[in-house]
């Protein structure tokens, strides 16, 4: 059973940066795209970033150029950068991962953005 645990949500500023931290339970890292999502109130879950074993990485048009999604396979854990925070990424944020086994997520962590 994989697990996964978001860290690093809180208050951020307009313009400023935040760096949210996903967790897994087993290394799941080197075979598995990793994947970003959120939910803002109100609104449906939305992709936000992806990046494959291989290192490829996709964002959503509303975050490309300033969020940019790592990984550390040492370490069993996806980061995700955001920078130049808008009002608008204001939202729960998700880890996720799909294995050969099931679809797995993590219990999400909030971000904050004040104007």
């Amino acid at each position: 059973q994989v697990q996964l645990v978001e860290s690093g949500g809180g208050l951020g500023q307009t313009g400023g940066s935040v760096r949210l931290s996903c967790a897994a339970s087993e290394n799941i890292f080197r075979i598995n795209p990793m994947r970003w999502y959120r939910q803002a109130p109100g609104k449906q879950r939305e992709f936000v970033a992806i990046i494959t074993s291989g290192g490829i990485t996709e964002y959503a048009k509303s975050v490309k150029g300033r969020f940019t999604i790592s990984r550390d396979n040492a370490e069993n854990t996806v980061y995700l950068q955001m920078n130049s925070l808008k009002p608008e990424d204001t939202a729960v944020y998700y880890c996720n991962v799909i294995t050969s086994n099931g679809n797995y997520w993590g219990p999400g962590t909030q971000v904050t953005v004040s104007s």
